[in-house]
């Protein structure tokens, strides 16, 4: 009878292993089933605001890429930048103060693409009520501002491009409640234009109010809202997955904005808003588009440099950051040339 050495046997059955493990790893990263696992964590719910980011996960362009991502509403209880740090997320959805704030504090966040040009956080008013033909025109009236939001750190700019302090007007503080606007007690309100404005365009037109839309960038403040931000670490380790991830993201984007792909957008978002109408869906889409992409000259996920440089300069006017951080130093487009 023949005697097997059981340490030869156990070494035959180990590299036998390695072997089927070597194969089939092979055999899935030929098969495209080996993909990347990216988590995507959003700045905010799932709305049409994001309906470029659903498009290029529902209709497969990153599995394209070779890339699995999982994404994640926001909401205020979710910093995406802070998930950045702590390794829970590789990309995420942050606004341009956001990204100041956290730069200030030392964070290695590094922006990739930016998804409004022009920012969809505007004011609806009454113009029957109020009269805007200059920004002095906000001296006495009532307006509508979240404190501790983006629309104070605007609106405070704003009164200072006209010369007018907190002492010249009436700032009212706005909650998650339409009431006091639609009830005319205040008649200057904070909105998202491609969101909230069309539901309360909606009221106000079945009441036979009149309104109109307070845009901030025609009067010379322009500040920059969500876009796509990832660590510099993962820039300077992984550039490849961060070009793939963003190649996809923006062909998603630029898919949903298609006029041509109208139809399919609606269906995706459908899947995640069952209680919006489609003819709701339909006018958000319309002006989520001229807002993304309000110059057909200008691509989707451009970024704006004098922009991002104007926002900052703004929270350092207002102290909202103790000194300047060089925000053009964490712009992609920049670190690419």
């Amino acid at each position: 009878m023949k005697v097997v050495n059981r340490r030869e046997s156990w070494r035959t059955k180990k590299v036998f292993t390695l072997l089927l493990a070597t194969i089939f790893w092979i055999g899935l990263t030929q098969s495209g089933a080996a993909d990347e696992q990216i988590t995507y964590r959003l700045k905010w719910l799932f709305n049409t605001s994001v309906v470029g980011d659903l498009f290029a996960d529902s209709h497969h362009l990153f599995t394209q890429e070779g890339l699995t991502v999982t994404i994640k509403e926001g909401g205020p209880e979710r910093d995406a930048i802070r998930e950045l740090e702590l390794g829970r997320a590789q990309f995420g959805v942050a606004s341009a103060d956001q990204v100041i704030r956290a730069l200030s504090k030392g964070a290695e966040v590094v922006v990739i693409a930016q998804f409004f040009q022009v920012n969809p956080l505007q004011w609806m008013y009454r113009p029957d009520k109020i009269k805007i033909n200059r920004l002095a025109d906000l001296e006495g009236q009532v307006l509508g501002v979240t404190f501790g939001g983006n629309d104070e750190t605007i609106l405070r700019s704003l009164l200072a491009k006209a010369g007018l302090t907190e002492a010249d007007v009436k700032l009212y503080s706005v909650r998650y409640d339409y009431t006091p606007f639609i009830q005319k007690i205040v008649n200057f309100w904070p909105v998202y234009r491609n969101t909230q404005a069309v539901f309360l365009g909606e009221k106000l037109r079945g009441s036979g109010d009149v309104f109109a839309f307070f845009n901030p960038a025609d009067y010379g403040v322009r500040f920059v809202a969500n876009s796509l931000v990832t660590s510099r670490e993962m820039i300077e380790s992984r550039p490849q997955m961060v070009r793939k991830f963003t190649a996809a993201l923006l062909r998603g984007w630029q898919a949903a904005m298609d006029p041509v792909n109208a139809n399919q957008a609606i269906e995706t978002l459908r899947r995640y808003d069952k209680d919006s109408s489609v003819e709701t869906l339909q006018q958000e889409l319309a002006i989520t588009r001229s807002l993304v992409q309000p110059d057909a000259a200008i691509p989707i996920g451009f970024i704006d440099t004098a922009a991002w440089k104007q926002t900052e300069q703004v929270m350092v006017t207002q102290g909202l950051v103790p000194t300047p951080v060089h925000v053009e130093r964490a712009l992609w487009e920049i670190l690419q040339q």
